[in-house]
């Protein structure tokens, strides 16, 4: 009896051993959840990247060649275009990418500039799912499968926002977001930033020739103050002698 009550106490305490392991080990485990974020509900935040500089970013534009996802050859032309073109590279298994589906889908007046237009660029059938991409897209609504358009803009992921300039037929500005409305305020201000930019060039230019124009009146003696320079009265057109 006394042999058997020390196996009894033996095995209770290699079970409270072997409880205390497990216990340890479901602490740790817990606690590495936690540093990688798990059961945490803060809401993503967007990383907003300008619309300005990329690896493509001044290089001249390519019009594209694929397919819609009803499997009709389609081209679309972004070269000469009298209209800027914001290309939407997406895809289906990305889940950033189902919030600009459904802007896109809602069609009306996205926010872009005036007379920009949206296309929504996935890669080809071979790494793509055509019934996907289908059901992803609303009527009316432009997409273009090509895996050719992703290698020529040099496309790193999606979601990814290339603004291709038509009549200058360049890239001028890339970057991806994560919502639509960042998007718009991206391409908002880039459009600004090159007005701003525009103007001051001008402006400088004007300068430029006012300053010329000023060397050249002092180099014929005309200096600042002249009479010469304020005319009391409209000059003579003929000698009526």
């Amino acid at each position: 009896m006394t042999a058997l009550d020390g196996i009894q106490a033996a095995a209770t305490v290699l079970l409270g051993l072997l409880v205390v392991g497990l216990l340890k080990s479901h602490a740790d485990i817990l606690r590495q959840l936690h540093e990688l974020g798990a059961g945490r509900t803060e809401e993503p935040r967007p990383v907003p990247v300008d619309l300005a500089v990329g690896s493509a970013t001044g290089t001249r534009a390519h019009d594209m060649a694929g397919q819609t996802p009803d499997g009709e050859a389609a081209a679309v032309a972004v070269l000469g275009a009298t209209h800027d073109t914001l290309l939407a590279f997406l895809s289906s298994g990305c889940l950033t990418c189902n919030g600009f589906w459904e802007a896109l889908g809602k069609g009306g007046d996205l926010g872009l500039p005036a007379g920009m237009r949206v296309v929504a660029v996935t890669k080809g059938p071979g790494e793509e799912s055509e019934s996907s991409v289908a059901g992803l897209a609303s009527p009316g609504q432009t997409v273009l499968m090509s895996t050719q358009a992703w290698s020529d803009y040099e496309v790193p992921g999606s979601p990814y926002f290339v603004h291709v300039n038509g009549s200058a037929g360049r890239v001028v500005g890339e970057g991806t977001a994560a919502t639509w409305p960042q998007v718009v305020g991206l391409v908002t201000r880039a459009a600004g930033d090159r007005r701003t930019s525009r103007d001051g060039a001008h402006s400088r230019h004007n300068d430029g020739q006012g300053d010329r124009i000023d060397e050249e009146l002092t180099a014929a003696g005309v200096l600042p103050g002249d009479p010469s320079l304020y005319p009391t009265s409209p000059p003579e057109i003929g000698d009526n002698e």
